[in-house]
């Protein structure tokens, strides 16, 4: 089932980042960016936040739960909707912890027609 839109309004709404906060269609559910880094996920319209090595010991407390059938485990945080204030802290905080996106090499130039 793919993610309203409104919901993703909701998150982003209670996550109080304001232009820190990007969203981007994926796959039919939605990414949360911050600073351009990715920490979330809107997907069957709850909330994910990305579980690597350097977040684990911020989201031990919440249910881990697979984005998708056979993915790995992530930080299902529905309950955080309920708490602006932690949920902001928190997707901060992954943002530091996590490794900033690589850049992207530039894209060559169109071959001029002869």
């Amino acid at each position: 089932m793919a993610t309203d839109r409104e919901f993703v309004d909701y998150v982003a709404e209670q996550a109080g980042l304001g232009e820190r906060l990007a969203v981007r269609r994926m796959f039919g559910e939605y990414g949360l960016y911050v600073d351009g880094t990715i920490v979330a996920f809107c997907a069957d319209n709850s909330l994910f936040l990305k579980r690597v090595a350097q977040t684990a010991a911020l989201l031990d407390d919440l249910p881990q739960q697979p984005l998708f059938p056979g993915s790995k485990p992530y930080a299902l945080a529905d309950e955080l909707l309920d708490e602006p204030g932690r949920l902001h802290d928190l997707l901060l905080a992954l943002q530091r912890l996590l490794p900033a996106p690589k850049a992207k090499p530039p894209k060559a130039k169109a071959r001029a027609r002869r």
